[in-house]
Order: C-alpha cells, then structure tokens, then sequence
C-alpha cells in the first residue's frame, strides 16, 4: 500500500512561507499541485515604542526548521517518502529588514517589520533632498518615498545602532530581506551560506533599479547604504544553493536538497493564482491587504498612488514581468488588535461568529489607519478610528465594521487600479488566510459589486514559491506551461446587495477616512515620545467602551 502510494506521488516540491505572523512549511505534489502537508508556528511581534513593529531573526529562523521538521514528520505518518522532496522554495514578508554579523551568524538587532513607522522623520529629511521636477527615486524603484521600505529601515539602523555601524566598518555586515536571511542560514550560514535575494524582493528596497534588475548606485548614495552589504540579486526561479541542515534540525533527508524558488510574497501568491496574463489580478489577505495586477514586461506608473513593482522573473534566461501593487497595512493584523489588545474575540476564527450575530456594523466604521494610511493616500498622519459609536453599538457591530474595513480598503485599491489600467475587472482572484472567512468573502462582493473567486485550495503564497522551485532549471519537476498547469477548483461569491446600497456604504467609509487623517502633527519617532504618534481617536473609542461596559449611560467629554 505505502508503495503504491509513493510510486503515485512522484516528485514533491517544499514551500517556506515565512509571514508576518506566523511560518509554514507545506509539501505539494508537483504533477497535480495538491498540498499533501503542513506545519505552521506564530511568529511574536515586539512593539518596543509606539509605532515601532519588530521581530527577532533568530526566532524566525527557528520556526522554519521546527516547521521543516514536524511537516516531514507527518508525511512520514502519511507512508510519504520524504526523499521525494526535489526542490524547496522560499516566499517572505517583504521589506522587513534584518542585518547580521556574517562571522558569527548574529543578528546585530531585531528585524525591523515592513510595517514599523520610526523612520517617518528619516523619510522626510530624504524627501527634502528630492528635486521636485525629478523625482528620481520614484521613476527608479516604481515606489514613493515611505517608511514602508527596506532603504529607510536600513539607514535608521545605520544610524542608531553602534552594533550595525561596527560591523559595517569590520566589513562583518551582511544586509537582506527575511528571504536572504533565510536562504543564507539555510545554505550554511558562517560555513559558506549563500548571500542572494530575488529580484522581487530587491524590488522592494528602494535600491533597485526596476528597468536595469541592478542595484543602483545613485540610489544608494542617496540613502547612504554601501553597496557591499547588499545580497546578490537574482531571478525568482533558480538553484541558489543546496540545504545545509543545522544541528537544531532532525530532518536530515533534507540535506543537499536545492532552494531554487524565491519570491515576496505577493509576487508567490500572484504566481500560485496563474496570473500569468497581462490585466490578471489577485488579492491576497493575510496581515496587510495586497492587490496585484500582472503588466506584462511593462512598467506601468500609476497616477493613482499604487506601486510598481517587479511581479517575477520565472528563470535566469526568461523575461521579467512587472505588476501595479495597492498596498493595505492592516488587515488580518485588525483582528489580531481585536483579539490581543481590546480582547473582544479569544480567536481570530470568533470575528465571523461574531459579525453574523448582527449581520451589520449599525452605522459603526472603522478606519485602521494603525500605521498611517498606505495606497492610494501614502499618508503617514493618519491613526486609527472607530467612529459612528451609539449607546446601541456592540462588539458585534465593531467586529463586522472591522470586517468592512478590509473591503472598503480593497474597494479604494480597485478602483485606482481600474483607473490606471482602464480596464475595469470584472472579478477579483483571492487568496490567504483570511479568506476562509465567508462573511468577509461575501462582504467583498457586495462592496466591490463584482463577483470574487477563491480557490478551493487558498495557499497561494506557499503553491507560488514551489512551482518557481520546481520550474527551476535543473531540477524540471514542475512545468509552468499552460496546458500542464493543473485546473484549480474555485469557489464563487457573487454581490447579494444593490449598486446603490453598495455606493452608500462605500461613501461614508470614505467619510470616515477623512477623519482619520491629520492626528498626527509632528513627525519625529526617533526622540521616542509617545505622543508624537498620539492615537487620539482610539484611545477615546477605547475609554468610551470601558465606560460603556461599566454600565455608564453618558458618555461625556469625549469628541
């Protein structure tokens, strides 16, 4: 039987999804696409001031290899050879800025997340620098100049930690995105591991030239980042290097196995929805919101506040796609915040439960500008807001209207996506954890009014990272030609309410991001005083619920 088995399996391909909340490591069939395994383990957020987001490197790390090793250990329960995994492919959190001592192997500090918002002031004194009839950052990189990027977090650390600036000057340092710090540990670390990264994920530094796929020199003088700390920039899709198996990993089958896939993971996700076409598009739900829209080989500037960026290049010698990105900060990283700060829901699955108990927010929105406002506002002054409270509001009605923020700020990505484009979509490819989440599906379409398509499948991000794994030359296990790609149940939900209702709610969202612009004045994190990122609106929302729930009538003083 375990024969037969094996024999039908044929090459497996592995997937590190390294995110921002948590890491899995999932196995696929490479002939049919099936997820035959998983582990996933949560990641710890730090938030050492307000409006500073980090991560420890090392624990990252650990969670792979943990992953790594209780995945192979349930194929082997499955009677699954795990000697069959040919390729393993990387997909990251992009952005997120990690630096390390090449002698030691030491992270030389926390990892600075995509969605830290310390650098603001650092961001402004650089934007001061920019002439103002060239912006030259911009017409490089495809990216405004934001704290979002892995340029700003870097020159922060190079000016703040003694640590970094040491080893720079020892000609120790090595910089990457969580992509290069993975492939380098997991090709040997200090004993020869691989410094490299893709050119997706370069492309979300802010010190990469889209058109030439090269670091850019003017770039990086102009953030100051000396050029021999970067990783070696390379396609999506090829043999990086071969697994070297730490002494903290079991799973020893493992050794010598090529990663030969990596891609951020937007581009993964956008690759594992086959959104091979020029005007494919997907939507990915996890922690931020994030919508691509495959261009082809050409660099769309958008008049819209959406990104261009690098979708993938699937191979040394193949040509480079490019994709226009709406970037939203916070959206599973809402529930989270209902859950671990105000603790309204024990569980992140709760928030559907709770959102159906009503049906609606009651005239209650939320805008969860947590970390400024990304696409399409790029505006830093923005803070969270829940406004619309009555005497009637409940967590029922907060939970639904944080689920309508999602949609919302999904709705206002589209429609400057079909602006840019000019061909509106007529439905949205989703994919990510949030989306096993029917009332937000369904939500979804009434507010975009077109009809939203899942996959039954909904790993996307992880499916992505192996088929460029497996595609790579010199392993073949996966072919990426479309009479090969395996056909993908999906799962449709089609809008139940009317345009004019949709266009209503729609509106008054619009209203309330209005609002929650303009809290913050003065932009200077570095000094570390909090009221620099006063969050006014909510922690008025927070005291008036405390009141509430002691059993207050009025709420009084409180705008």
């Amino acid at each position: 039987m375990a024969a037969s088995k094996k024999a039908v399996l044929g090459p497996l391909v592995g997937a590190v999804d390294q995110g921002t909340s948590s890491t899995r490591f999932l196995v696929f069939n490479s002939k049919t696409a099936e997820l035959l395994s998983h582990h996933q383990v949560e990641i710890k957020q730090e938030f050492p001031r307000e409006g500073w987001v980090e991560q420890d490197p090392k624990e990252i790390l650990h969670s792979v290899y943990e992953c790594i090793e209780k995945t192979c250990e349930k194929l082997g329960q499955l009677n699954i050879d795990i000697s069959n995994i040919k390729a393993i492919g990387v997909s990251n959190q992009r952005e997120t800025t990690v630096v390390w001592d090449k002698l030691t192997g030491e992270p030389l500090y926390n990892a600075v997340v995509w969605l830290d918002l310390r650098t603001q002031s650092t961001v402004e004194s650089l934007s001061k620098r920019i002439p103002g009839n060239n912006n030259f950052v911009k017409s490089k990189t495809g990216l405004p100049l934001s704290t979002y990027f892995s340029a700003v977090k870097l020159r922060w650390l190079l000016d703040n930690v003694r640590k970094v600036q040491k080893a720079v000057e020892e000609k120790r340092a090595l910089f990457g995105t969580i992509d290069s710090w993975l492939i380098w540990s997991l090709t040997g670390g200090v004993n020869g591991g691989v410094h490299c990264t893709d050119v997706t994920n370069a492309s979300r530094t802010m010190l990469f030239n889209i058109h030439s796929l090269e670091w850019d020199k003017q770039l990086c003088e102009f953030f100051g980042i000396p050029m021999e700390i970067l990783p070696n920039v390379r396609s999506s899709s090829e043999i990086y290097g071969l697994m070297k198996i730490s002494h903290s990993l079991k799973a020893g089958a493992l050794e010598g196995v090529p990663i030969s896939g990596c891609l951020g993971d937007q581009s993964a996700a956008l690759v594992g929805q086959m959104c091979f076409q020029n005007g494919q598009a997907k939507n990915t739900y996890g922690t931020g919101c994030f919508l691509l829209c495959n261009t082809g080989h050409k660099c769309v500037f958008s008049d819209h506040g959406l990104l261009t960026t690098v979708a993938y290049k699937l191979g040394r010698d193949k040509p480079v796609y490019y994709a226009l990105e709406g970037s939203v900060a916070i959206a599973g990283a809402v529930i989270r915040w209902l859950r671990d700060n105000l603790g309204i829901i024990e569980s992140s699955e709760e928030i559907e439960k709770l959102a159906k108990e009503v049906g609606t927010s009651y005239g209650c929105y939320f805008v969860p500008a947590f970390s400024g406002l990304y696409a399409p506002y790029w505006e830093p002054s923005a803070r969270g807001i829940i406004c619309g409270l009555t005497q009637f509001t409940n967590k029922c009605h907060i939970a639904f209207a944080a689920l309508e923020a999602v949609c919302f700020q999904t709705r206002e990505i589209l429609d400057a996506m079909n602006r840019d484009c000019g061909i509106p979509l007529s439905h949205l490819q989703v994919d990510g954890g949030m989306t096993s989440n029917k009332i937000l599906m369904q939500l979804q379409a009434d507010i975009l009014y077109i009809p939203v398509v899942k996959p039954s499948m909904p790993e996307t991000t992880a499916l992505g990272a192996a088929m460029a794994a497996g595609a790579a030359e010199g392993v073949g296990v996966w072919s990426l030609e479309p009479e090969d790609l395996s056909a993908v149940t999906m799962e449709r939900f089609e809008p139940q309410i009317n345009a004019e209702e949709s266009e209503i709610r729609y509106s008054t969202w619009k209203k309330a991001v209005m609002k929650s612009m303009g809290w913050v004045t003065t932009q200077s994190p570095e000094s570390g005083d909090p009221s620099i990122f006063c969050s006014l609106p909510l922690g008025f929302f927070i005291v008036s619920s405390m009141v509430m729930l002691i059993g207050a009538r009025y709420i009084s003083g409180i705008p």
